[in-house]
């Protein structure tokens, strides 16, 4: 399971929330630690003033009044006044930093023998011990509600501290997503031009950098648009200025009173030369002219098993459904006839040609008994211009044909794979997408 993200925008977007959270977290420490000591002085102050009214109350009021004195100041204050036992159980204060200063701000205002609690016996409030007169070594306990001591904080400050942090991640992940939109759009426009088209430009707006990024990468899409027309150019016409020559230099073998066994390897040479033009011709062009339509995967197979086989071509379809997708069928049409041509020139055995639909994938196989591909050399057999020089010796040609394949598949949004077959021999396979 990935827990980081893959996407700038998702990365970006949690690194700016962390970073806010952090900030916000580090806010509420520092407005703890400065509001630590003018609320623990002024609950320190309110507390010794308490305590020093009641004493001054009770010293002052006449001793049939100090009952009536200690009920009024329950009733309307909260404040209770009990005599202090030897065995009174007291809990220690909390491990608080605000207790501890008050408690220590107490005893410097009401004497070191002060003691502080939240608890005594099984009673909870805030209890500080005081004496009536310095003389008196009776301590009393001065109960005041907790209250006065917990602080509450109103639940629309939660509220409006929650609203606050959404609006914050809203505005990061609207910041972010005017950063990853463009970037995710040049990285689609990237990926067409990776499988042989034009896309249109980009739009060129947004920040400075962006902008520039668009301007840089729409320049380049042109650039290597206008190349590729130039050499669709230049071949063609290379192409047209080599095989009418070779036109007529076939007809002059064929009407030459030559041996018939010379006449047949000349012909066959002229033929090979003209193949390899083709193979130029085809590595050379882009197919952006030709549009995807829906195509019956199955009917075109049947159709290039049967052009082969009024060759006399030792061609077979195995299984193949109907399966109908949108390709560009003559461009996979040129990619499986280059499979079928590379196994009867390489391989000289039965080709058999299949098609199978997986969940996310269509694999169309072409598949021989010959010599087969080393794991090793795959990759480079992609590459224009390389040929096997082991195990398929003797071969002809420009090396081109698996490097169009290699294209075609690509420019369908799909792969072509080399893969050993059990019992030797080799099995092609150019899996497309299900919506290529």
């Amino acid at each position: 399971m990935r827990l980081i993200p893959r996407t700038l925008l998702w990365r970006t977007f949690l690194l700016v929330a962390a970073l806010m959270l952090l900030s916000m977290l580090a806010w509420i420490a520092i407005f703890n630690n400065y509001e630590r000591e003018p609320r623990a002085r002024q609950l320190s102050q309110m507390i010794v003033s308490i305590a020093n009214l009641t004493r001054a109350a009770l010293v002052t009021a006449r001793p049939e009044a100090r009952l009536a004195l200690l009920r009024e100041l329950s009733v309307r204050e909260g404040i209770h006044v009990y005599p202090a036992e030897p065995g009174d159980k007291i809990a220690p204060l909390p491990d608080r930093p605000v207790l501890k200063r008050v408690e220590s701000l107490v005893r410097e205002k009401l004497g070191p023998h002060t003691q502080l609690t939240l608890r005594r016996g099984n009673e909870h409030a805030l209890f500080v011990s005081f004496r009536i007169d310095d003389s008196d070594d009776g301590d009393y306990w001065l109960a005041l509600p907790r209250e006065r001591v917990d602080r509450f904080i109103p639940s629309e400050w939660i509220g409006w501290g929650i609203a606050a942090l959404l609006l914050s991640l809203l505005g990061a992940w609207l910041i972010v997503s005017r950063l990853g939109k463009p970037l995710k759009t040049l990285a689609a426009v990237a990926g067409e031009i990776g499988r042989g088209r034009t896309p249109p430009p980009v739009p060129e707006q947004g920040p400075a950098e962006i902008e520039t990024l668009a301007r840089a990468f729409n320049q380049m899409n042109t650039d290597l648009a206008r190349l590729d027309q130039d050499r669709a150019l230049l071949l063609a016409g290379i192409s047209h200025d080599l095989r009418t020559p070779l036109t007529r230099l076939r007809m002059g073998i064929e009407m030459s009173g030559m041996d018939a066994s010379l006449r047949s390897e000349s012909i066959a040479d002229i033929e090979e030369m003209d193949r390899s033009i083709g193979q130029f011709l085809d590595f050379a062009r882009t197919d952006g002219s030709e549009a995807s339509r829906d195509t019956d995967l199955a009917a075109l197979l049947a159709e290039i098993v049967d052009q082969y086989r009024r060759r006399d071509a030792d061609v077979a379809l195995g299984d193949a459904p109907p399966l109908s997708v949108p390709v560009r069928p003559q461009a996979l049409r040129r990619a499986i006839a280059n499979l079928i041509e590379n196994a009867l020139r390489h391989a000289d055995s039965h080709v058999e040609l299949s098609l199978h639909a997986t969940a996310q994938e269509i694999l169309i196989d072409v598949a021989d008994r010959g010599p087969g591909i080393p794991p090793a050399e795959v990759e480079r057999l992609k590459l224009p211009f390389t040929r096997l020089e082991q195990a398929r010796t003797g071969a002809i040609g420009t090396g081109l044909g698996l490097a169009i394949v290699d294209r075609i598949a690509r420019g369908h949004g799909g792969r072509l794979a080399l893969i050993a077959r059990e019992g030797g021999g080799l099995l092609a396979r150019i899996a497309l997408p299900m919506t290529s």
